[in-house]
């Protein structure tokens, strides 16, 4: 984990999350929490991670998403490099569809 993030207020953060029952919760609070804008560039970041874990190519990635390379790029360094916070949760995704 890294600490350079972890705080009372995110912490106060994470739990509210882990309070959220189902999705219409989410987006209730999260339309309440976020812009449309930041909702939306989370929800980019998150597909983009699946498709790099696909082996999707740059070019594709941001023909279907619309997100920059430089986007791209930081979601990759993140999969890579990260705390596996992506694949923990996508992990997760897969286990609860099959």
């Amino acid at each position: 984990m890294n600490r350079k993030i972890q705080d009372e207020y995110t912490d106060f953060l994470f739990d509210a999350v882990l309070s959220l029952q189902n999705r219409e919760e989410c987006y209730r609070f999260f339309e309440d929490l976020c812009t449309v804008p930041e909702l939306k560039a989370i929800s980019q970041r998150l597909v983009v991670a699946d498709m790099l874990r696909k082996k999707m190519v740059y070019n594709d990635i941001v023909a279907k998403t619309g997100a920059s390379t430089a986007t791209i790029s930081r979601v990759k360094r993140a999969l890579d490099y990260g705390s596996d916070g992506y694949e923990l949760v996508f992990t997760r995704m897969e286990e609860k569809t099959s």
